[in-house]
């Protein structure tokens, strides 16, 4: 299986990128292709071995990763890097291509992110019940600073959303993929070393994250189960978000996600509404 690597950069973490990609050049299987998507930036200095591709502005984590998707249209597997990252084991590509050797309906794979003393975040645990990272299997979701997509499967269940920006647009990708048939799997085992930070630091966070969880009821529920979804995220809104701030912008964001464009409705089956439920996580929460 051909591997291809896809890194979005600001431009705003030269040191960082240079230790990802000197790790990505280490594994001990090399990746086929590997390209550095400069998002609203200049080209910072990269290998000869890279590949770029440069955004007159920055489309976001949707915009950059799908631009690095079109470069990569002739592989097999494409895994996406945050630049911030590292990978920290040298047969990462060696056990990511037997994964999908070994399971041919395998749409996703999950990275497990730790920080530099090797904790990971409950919220980086794809599940609801997220006190062992190490436990693996097929979840409803996954994270977006390290992970693995078929290509087969993008060319039946589509890129990224681009209305999205960034935030909730691995559910968006994970929903469309199990309707389809196939399968995301974490697997703890495969490890990007990531720096801790908060995602509910800017504003900006609160507006996306609002807006982007009415663009996927919109997109993906049953009409049914709109009202509930949304009604379960405003109520842990509110008991979870003690800034003013935050909530004017949570709320501002909620009311944008009704009034704009989020690209076509294609309400999942029950029958994909019963699997996420089987796998733990139903999509009313």
């Amino acid at each position: 299986m051909k591997l291809g690597v896809a890194i979005l950069t600001m431009g705003t973490r030269p040191k960082e990128l240079a230790e990802l990609l000197a790790s990505v050049h280490s594994q001990t299987t090399e990746a086929a292709r590997t390209v550095v998507v400069a998002n609203g930036c200049a080209v910072p200095d990269l290998p000869p071995w890279v590949e770029t591709v440069q955004l007159g502005e920055n489309l976001g984590v949707t915009g950059g990763r799908n631009a690095a998707l079109e470069h990569l249209q002739d592989m097999d597997l494409v895994l996406d890097l945050d630049d911030d990252g590292l990978l920290v084991s040298d047969d990462v590509f060696s056990r990511i291509t037997t994964l999908f050797a070994a399971e041919p309906r395998l749409g996703i794979v999950g990275f497990r992110i730790a920080d530099e003393t090797g904790v990971t975040q409950r919220r980086h645990v794809p599940r609801l019940r997220a006190g062992d990272p190490m436990r693996g299997g097929l979840v409803t979701g996954f994270l977006g600073g390290a992970h693995v997509l078929s290509v087969k499967m993008l060319e039946e269940v589509g890129y990224w959303p681009d209305a999205f920006f960034f935030a909730h647009e691995e559910s968006d990708m994970a929903w469309r993929a199990i309707d389809a048939g196939w399968k995301v799997r974490y697997t703890p085992q495969l490890l990007l070393q990531h720096p801790r930070t908060s995602p509910a630091r800017h504003a900006f966070f609160y507006q996306v994250n609002a807006r982007n969880r009415v663009y996927l009821a919109r997109r993906h529920l049953p009409a049914v189960l709109v009202p509930v979804y949304l009604g379960v995220w405003v109520a842990l809104t509110l008991a979870r978000t003690r800034s003013l701030v935050g909530l004017r912008a949570w709320f501002g964001g909620f009311a944008e996600g009704w009034r704009t464009e989020c690209g076509r409705r294609r309400p999942m089956r029950w029958r994909t509404v019963f699997e996420l439920t089987r796998l733990g996580r139903p999509p009313v929460i």
